[in-house]
């Protein structure tokens, strides 16, 4: 699994492996054991963090049936925006360099 943008930026922490796969997931519905298949986390990892990020309201509970909940990305959280702000602009960077990156080598090839 190639690690994201935000991954490289912020590091390994699950809490942020967490995050990032809800990212990659926004808008979707989903259970506690489909976050830590795709963040690539433990079980215990996941328990650790989870009571921090719905205290923090980063993640909130969309549908409920039986003993199973749902979860989603809070869009509307502050510092979730932040961080999709903070991807954003790692994703616009990054896209640049490769644009560069692409000119120079034209260039090269140009010249050759």
């Amino acid at each position: 699994m190639e690690k994201s943008l935000l991954i490289k930026f912020l590091g390994e922490n699950p809490a942020f492996r967490i995050v990032d796969f809800l990212i990659e997931n926004k808008g979707i519905d989903v259970t506690k054991k489909e976050i830590i298949e795709g963040a690539g986390i433990s079980r215990a990892s996941l328990f650790n963090c989870w009571n921090q990020l719905e205290e923090q309201e980063i993640v909130l509970v969309t549908r409920k049936f039986g003993k199973t909940k749902l979860y989603r990305l809070n869009t509307e959280n502050l510092v979730v925006k932040k961080l999709l702000e903070l991807e954003s602009v790692l994703i616009g960077k990054a896209l640049d360099r490769a644009l560069i990156n692409k000119k120079s080598s034209q260039m090269i090839n140009v010249s050759s």
